[in-house]
């Protein structure tokens, strides 16, 4: 029989459709809506880590909630369909936010909808794949999230200096590709239970997730403490002199950098390991931060955005991947979604902390504090007793 070990299974390129379209929705508005709250609506940055934290706080606690119940019915694909749906339909209404409270609102809606599809996807995605090739399965879903975010800030930009459109149009347009996620999520997704042998640790609560789980993600939850959100890296920009009108370019060349190296981040976590990804990763990201905090002219804000995509190739996939090695089968949904918990509930302290520290201190001090956190972070997770549990792939 031929060996098919490593053939990735078409929920994986479904899903990574999904989260193509639904990118390319979100990174329309996402990279103007730091200039609409703090020019438009009148907003601080300190409102901004505020609004930012509380939403992704929001959708971390809903992922726990939705892990475990995608564990218990043995089914994954209602909740997906489901989360992409309220994301997809609340978005758009920014376009009729006066305050910055009705962002906060809005904001809180689509990240509901975030929190309800994220751990099941997770799990469906390891679900559907040979353990030995995770990482890629992973990759190839980072790859098509960020391609989306790619497509997203251009046609952003070209509206807005082609049609000079006004923000709140280019809002409502972003409607159109989260209508497509939402169709494919419904019609290509389908159900798909874990391998056998990954799935002996039943839903049973009296099985614990493993204690290795618990570290590894003690490490993650410390470098979350210091990961506030990128909205901030669009308003040093703006400080350095970057023009809100490049913006978008901007935040598309992160993305493009982004999806470049997550495949191949993912399949060198599935050949090397995923604690040497990871910590590689972290360790970008701290000597980004630290530059930022130094940055003086707008080529440094372009130079530095593009070395900071590569911290997103090397730790998003292989942090997922690193979950699916280390708990069984049928406790994935759970574990993704302490996961995700772990990491939305630290996003809210560091997101207000560093907006704290860059209205009274500056911008330098709260970058600072983000790499010191990240190096902390490493070595945390450097010590932690993990292994590599996927096969090699038999050619």
């Amino acid at each position: 029989m031929p060996d098919t070990s490593s053939k990735i299974d078409r929920n994986v390129y479904a899903l990574s459709a999904v989260s193509f379209f639904t990118d390319a929705s979100s990174e329309m508005i996402y990279p103007l809506l730091p200039v609409f709250l703090t020019v438009t609506l009148g907003a601080s940055a300190g409102t901004l880590g505020v609004i930012e934290g509380a939403a992704e706080t929001t959708s971390a606690l809903l992922k726990l909630a939705s892990g475990w119940w995608s564990d218990r019915a043995r089914r994954r694909k209602p909740l997906i369909a489901l989360g992409y749906g309220i994301a997809s339909a609340v978005r758009p209404l920014i376009a009729i936010a006066q305050s910055a409270t009705q962002v906060l609102m809005i904001r809180l809606t689509d990240r509901v909808g975030k929190g309800i599809r994220g751990a099941p996807r997770d799990a469906l995605i390891a679900d559907s794949v040979d353990p030995s090739i995770v990482g890629k399965a992973f990759g190839i879903q980072r790859t098509s999230d960020h391609a989306g975010a790619v497509v997203g800030p251009l046609i952003a930009f070209a509206v807005l200096h082609w049609w000079h459109t006004p923000l709140r149009t280019v809002f409502w347009m972003a409607a159109i590709p989260g209508a497509i996620a939402v169709a494919i999520a419904v019609f290509l997704v389908r159900e798909k239970a874990p391998a056998a042998e990954h799935h002996a640790a039943t839903i049973d609560p009296k099985v614990p997730l493993p204690g290795r789980f618990w570290a590894a993600l003690g490490a993650i939850t410390v470098f979350t403490l210091g990961n506030s959100t990128d909205a901030f890296l669009l308003l040093r920009a703006t400080q350095l002199g970057v023009p809100v009108a490049l913006a978008p370019i901007l935040w598309a060349m992160l993305h493009f950098v982004k999806s470049t190296t997550s495949t191949p981040g993912g399949i060198l976590s599935d050949k090397l390991g995923r604690k040497p990804a990871v910590v590689s990763g972290w360790i970008i990201y701290a000597i980004v931060y630290l530059l930022f905090g130094r940055a003086s002219q707008p080529w440094h804000a372009w130079a530095l955005f593009a070395v900071y995509g590569l911290y997103f190739g090397l730790a998003e996939g292989p942090e997922r991947a690193l979950v699916a090695d280390i708990v069984p089968g049928g406790k994935r949904g759970t574990a993704y979604g302490w996961y995700n918990l772990a990491i939305g509930i630290a996003a809210l302290p560091a997101s207000i902390v560093f907006g704290m520290i860059w209205d009274r201190a500056g911008s330098g001090p709260a970058f600072t504090f983000g790499a010191a956190l990240a190096g902390v972070a490493a070595l945390c997770l450097a010590a932690v007793p993990t292994h590599k549990t996927a096969r090699p792939v038999v050619g």
